[in-house]
């Protein structure tokens, strides 16, 4: 079941999703839009190998925005840090902003019960399109479990993820390849 605005907002108050800041007018009847944060991140390295950190430039976008170019890669952050503690959040991009042709993400849309932090975007675009910080980038839709989660996200031991952080965080892909087993785990 996926949770109405009164019911992200029951949540909120019981401590169950945090999100910050909060904007009541940015819930929507089934879900929160999420804005682009103020840095960008590409990769150093045109070829990228999953073996090995890929490193990352960051930079801020400037007021007059930044034209994005197709055949990169940009990594985006929202403005927004989240938490969840019972349900399964999705991040879905707005469909104004598929419009314009950016997918904000490649296939990280869902995330975990326990996952806290801002929400890394894998930004592409099919045409130039100049974005800018603060403009509404994509919205978080909240699903209903059932269970308990024995082994919350920030609780994992594998989990990459859980420095909490307001620029992008590249790939930690490498983080799975076991050098002396010579084998993914």
């Amino acid at each position: 079941m996926i949770l109405t605005d009164t019911a992200i907002e029951q949540a909120i108050a019981e401590g169950s999703i945090v999100i910050e800041p909060f904007r009541r007018e940015c819930l929507g009847s089934n879900s929160y839009d999420v804005h682009l944060g103020s840095t960008l991140a590409i990769y150093r390295e045109a070829v990228l190998d999953a073996k090995k950190h890929n490193a990352v430039d960051c930079f801020d976008l400037p007021a007059e925005g930044l034209v994005l170019q197709p055949e990169t890669l940009y990594l985006g952050v929202t403005e927004e840090y989240t938490e969840t503690h019972r349900h399964v959040p999705f991040l879905e991009g707005k469909s104004s902003v598929g419009r314009l042709g950016i997918d904000i993400h490649a296939t990280a849309g869902k995330g975990d019960i326990g996952f806290a932090n801002t929400w890394t975007l894998e930004i592409s675009v099919k045409q130039p399109v100049r974005i800018y910080a603060g403009m509404p980038i994509g919205q978080l839709i909240y699903f209903e479990t059932s269970g308990e989660s024995s082994v919350p996200y920030s609780r994992k031991a594998g989990a990459k993820y859980t420095t909490r952080s307001a620029t992008p965080i590249e790939s930690m892909m490498f983080r799975n390849w076991d050098e002396g087993n010579r084998c993914w785990k």
